[in-house]
């Protein structure tokens, strides 16, 4: 029996670069370990080693460090093109053979990574189950036991990554299909900001909120992958450009981090009371790791949620699919793209309002926390139990994730742990968009933390190679004087969209002086090794605002480093040393504020 080797991108390239292993012999090695598993209908259409070679021979001239993904196997959902092959969609009357790869693969290709196959899904994407394909390939079985789903629709694409297949997949993800596989298979799934991975060769399910997905071991992998995937494309309408807070910001946490999780009646397990103890279990070790937990009204996501299925956005997925015989389509497929069919275009509005309301509901609890924490899903099942309800287990599993894309959210599913059965439980992490990158860290802390083995071959989770660094999309300010809560320039923080963090001091080496001039009256702060700890209060401000905070900031004052009482370094005002020469030394005071009460 061929057992699996370490695909985590890491560990392959240092196996390249060792001369352990060659390219070649690992698709060998995958074609072989692939045979094992083809009783859990993983695949639409496996390649054979002819069919794969073309990318081993691309590799030939190579240089391992010119390509960040060379020689690392992957696996392609089947409603995304790869030049050449026929994609189903997961219905044969659909196919069609694409002339060039969908933006995104190619990315991949160029970069050195090598396609093993196109793999089973929910048909045209609709359904988080795993068991909506047609006969010929069948319902996708879960990597731990298959009596159980594997989740969809991207199920072909997490179980190849969980039984050491490949080492990463692509998945597609509009109401959940990149984050419920990636929970029942005990992976990393990252549903990214929507328009960072391009769509532009990819079949639609609702177009204007489809994401490329990626599923990986480890969030290590998903972030390399994210690295390379992340290209705009100006020939997919809803590409956005990113932000480079979010391209150099993997391995940036703080140690002292705000999460939500939803108000304790408004979590749902389904009777799972298991799932509830995990999840439980979870929240107290994302405390351990210096989380600050708060509790918020999850009402307006479950809300949001409800539009997609209940509200007229089914009508995307009928345009989507308006050129295929719904004869040729499962019955449970024709079920969903009947409904819905007499919603008119006030309809459309109506719910357009609706979901604008509870964007403006939910924007300042994504603004106030680093990221809101739920089980990826509340419960799992066997595929008997799917096949004899299919709507409403079916809807049951988006019960948290189907809001995400409505509302503009970026998330990465993480492995939290397993029940009694063995079966994996995952939470979800998700925020704002633009926030992958960060979402990526707070996951990899959690998982580096929790130390599961990978996927469903039971090899140890290695060492991350994330390191402290890296730019927030927040960013730490210290002030001291007319900036602080209720001074006179403290709008121009509140104006940014500034939060008040934290109250505290500065480390015992400064020196605090009263500025000439005025209105209004503004200290400096200078840093003397016979000094002493003076007040300061800690903002986090947007880092898109901070060019206009700065430039706002009249001399001999300016921005620099200033150290904390705990001996974090962390952005504040310093002042040029010319500037005191006419300033009055009020260290003695301890405190602006002290200083403008007593003088």
């Amino acid at each position: 029996m061929t057992q699996a080797i370490n695909l985590t991108i890491p560990a392959l390239h240092k196996a390249y670069k060792q001369g352990e292993l060659s390219p070649e012999q690992m698709v060998v090695h995958v074609l072989e370990l692939a045979k094992q598993y083809l009783e859990h209908n993983i695949w639409i259409r496996l390649f054979t080693r002819a069919e794969i070679q073309p990318y081993l021979d691309a590799l030939k001239n190579a240089d391992i460090a010119d390509k960040p993904l060379y020689g690392i196997p992957f696996a392609i959902k089947d409603n995304i093109d790869l030049a050449g092959f026929p994609v189903t969609a997961g219905c044969e009357a659909y196919a069609y053979t694409p002339e060039k790869s969908a933006f995104v693969v190619q990315q991949l290709i160029d970069a050195g990574a090598i396609p093993i196959g196109k793999t089973n899904l929910d048909q045209f994407a609709t359904g988080l189950v795993g068991v909506r394909s047609p006969e010929k390939w069948g319902p996708c079985h879960n990597s731990f036991n298959p009596d159980y789903i594997s989740g969809g629709s991207s199920s072909g694409s997490a179980v190849s990554v969980a039984l050491g297949l490949v080492s990463f997949a692509l998945g597609t993800d509009t109401a959940g299909s990149g984050r419920v596989p990636a929970a029942f298979n005990n992976l990393v799934g990252l549903k990214p900001t929507r328009g960072l991975l391009s769509t532009d060769g990819v079949v639609p399910a609702c177009k204007s909120l489809d994401c490329v997905s990626i599923f990986s071991l480890t969030t290590d992998d998903a972030n390399s992958v994210y690295k390379v995937a992340a290209v705009f494309d100006t020939n997919d309408a809803y590409a956005r450009l990113n932000i480079d807070t979010n391209i150099a910001n993997y391995g940036s946490t703080q140690a002292r981090f705000s999460f939500a999780v939803p108000e304790p009646e408004q979590l749902t397990f389904f009777g799972n009371h298991e799932y509830e103890k995990q999840f439980e279990a979870t929240v107290v070790e994302l405390e351990k790791l210096g989380g600050e937990k708060q509790v918020i009204d999850f009402a307006p996501f479950i809300t949001a949620a409800r539009l997609l299925y209940e509200g007229p956005w089914v009508a995307e997925r009928r345009v989507a699919t308006e050129g295929v015989d719904r004869s040729n389509m499962l019955s449970v497929i024709q079920d969903i793209l009947s409904t819905q069919e007499d919603a008119s275009a006030d309809d459309l509005f109506k719910a357009e309002y609706a979901l604008q309301a509870c964007r403006q509901q939910v924007r300042s609890v994504l603004e106030s926390v680093d990221f809101i924490v739920t089980p990826t899903a509340g419960t799992t099942y066997t595929i008997d139990e799917v096949q004899a309800e299919p709507i409403k287990l079916n809807s049951n599993l988006g019960h948290y994730t189907n809001f995400m894309n409505l509302l503009d959210c970026c998330a990465v599913a993480v492995p939290a742990g397993f029940v009694s059965s063995g079966m994996p439980f995952g939470i979800t992490l998700f925020s704002r968009a633009f926030s992958d990158s960060r979402l990526l860290s707070y996951a990899n802390l959690l998982q580096q933390q929790l130390q599961l083995p990978l996927g469903a071959i039971q090899q140890p989770l290695a060492e991350t190679y994330a390191v402290s660094g890296g730019v927030d999309d927040r960013i730490l300010v210290a002030v001291c004087g007319a900036h602080l809560d209720g001074q006179p320039l403290n709008h121009q923080l509140t104006d940014r969209g500034g939060k008040l963090v934290e109250k505290t001091t500065t480390s015992p080496s400064y020196q605090l002086y009263a500025l000439a001039g005025g209105p209004p009256e503004r200290p400096a702060l200078v840093r003397d090794d016979n000094g002493q700890a003076i007040e300061i209060e800690l903002w986090q401000i947007p880092t898109a605002t901070l060019g206009s905070f700065l430039a706002g900031i009249a001399g001999p004052l300016g921005l620099g480093k200033v150290e904390t009482l705990d001996g974090r370094w962390v952005t504040g005002f310093i002042c040029e040393h010319q500037g005191i020469t006419h300033a009055e030394n009020i260290s003695a005071f301890n405190s602006w504020r002290n200083y403008i009460t007593n003088k």
